[in-house]
């Protein structure tokens, strides 16, 4: 079971408490080591509080994951903002989740002004294209992962492939109105299975879904509160939330920056999420950059800091996992979707065959993301050195 805060107060305080300054160089810590995307993130944090310093108990850490993907919005940053909270309620929860976000938002944010702004050297240019080229499988990769376990979760496996099909064929075509396609599909499984939303569950979280008639910060701030507040399965489901957006309404990025984006979002530590940031920063600079972050990540504090005292309740909620029955194949089915229009975004010979060789890396050889990424990456650069062309 989940924090109990009433029994908390009789039990006494957890054994070996950690002060705040240990939260946040722990936590720090991580955000600093944490390449690889949740997987790597949740092995961490449960080395961390499990395993070498006993401050949580591995079925409350096991719940908290649980609960945690239940939720809309990066799950391991809120499993990171969850355990600082369980640790050292509302106040270590800002610490932990700060210091498990900034390290990779620094890095990403210059990296962002090293590729966006100015003019960087050819190699530079060369290794962003060639990192960018890759994203396509990456994106592949990343739903066909995610699709066995759900698979075998299914309760209906016709509903699940025409919601994985729905997901798909969303990203590939509406780009920024794939969060109503999400919402939909759980909704309807959700009437399917004519479960009451008000005894023994939570109530699901519902969005209005109304995007800005304009750019500038309002558009960013509503493109980065979907991102934070609507996106359902994984990192990846944020792609073709802000590819409509970011390149064909507002015209922020080319396609070209937008597949750098992505890129940068993978190979930097920390939550995925962060991509978000390189596309404040070429909205509106600096400040930009930390609005996009600041909107994107504060469901996640609030979901924790306001929730996370019936966080049992929500894991055990029927209405809950009958939603996500439904939203989750169709998040997995975006991100295997986005692949499409991140492929057509490639604009050089060279790129396809880039794209070719990290689906190689990726699905023959077994090789991790960042590594994949990052051979890519420097191919591109020595690509570029010969004398190649570079997407514009």
């Amino acid at each position: 079971m989940l924090h109990d805060p009433e029994l908390a107060r009789k039990q006494g305080p957890l054994p070996d408490r950690p002060d705040l300054a240990t939260i946040a160089r722990e936590w720090g810590r991580i955000g600093c080591a944490g390449f690889g995307g949740p997987p790597a993130h949740i092995a961490l944090l449960r080395q961390l509080c499990v395993e070498r310093r006993g401050w949580l108990e591995a079925r409350e850490f096991e719940d908290a994951i649980a609960a945690c993907n239940l939720l809309p919005g990066p799950a391991s940053t809120q499993l990171a903002i969850f355990c600082a909270w369980r640790l050292r309620g509302g106040v270590g929860a800002l610490v932990g989740g700060a210091c498990f976000i900034l390290p990779g938002l620094i890095l990403i944010l210059a990296l962002a002004a090293l590729f966006l702004a100015g003019s960087p050297p050819r190699w530079v240019k060369g290794a962003g294209a060639g990192a960018g080229a890759a994203v396509a499988a990456v994106a592949v990769q990343a739903g066909s992962s995610l699709a066995p376990d759900s698979w075998r979760r299914a309760r209906n496996r016709i509903r699940w492939l025409v919601y994985l099909a729905a997901g798909g064929a969303a990203a590939a075509t509406l780009g920024p109105w794939l969060v109503l396609v999400l919402l939909g599909c759980g909704l309807l499984e959700l009437a399917i299975r004519r479960v009451d939303p008000v005894e023994g569950s939570a109530p699901v979280p519902l969005f209005a879904a109304a995007a800005g008639a304009s750019g500038g910060l309002l558009g960013l701030t509503w493109v980065a509160f979907k991102v934070g507040a609507l996106s359902y399965g994984g990192g990846f489901v944020i792609i073709p939330l802000m590819q409509g957006d970011a390149v064909h309404r507002y015209h922020w990025l080319t396609d070209g920056q937008f597949l750098n984006a992505v890129a940068l979002g993978q190979v930097t530590p920390g939550p995925v999420v962060h991509t978000v940031a390189v596309v404040g920063y070429a909205a509106a600079g600096l400040g930009g950059g930390l609005l996009a972050a600041l909107v994107a990540f504060s469901p996640s504090f609030a979901f924790v800091l306001f929730g996370a005292e019936h966080f049992d309740r929500l894991r055990r909620s029927e209405s809950a996992r009958a939603f996500l029955n439904g939203a989750g194949p169709a998040a997995i089915g975006a991100i295997l979707g986005t692949a499409i229009p991140l492929a057509r975004a490639l604009s050089e010979g060279w790129q396809y065959a880039v794209l070719a060789g990290a689906a190689v890396l990726l699905f023959a050889l077994r090789r991790g993301v960042v590594a994949t990424l990052l051979l890519a990456g420097i191919a591109g650069a020595l690509i570029a050195l010969v004398g190649a062309k570079l997407p514009r």
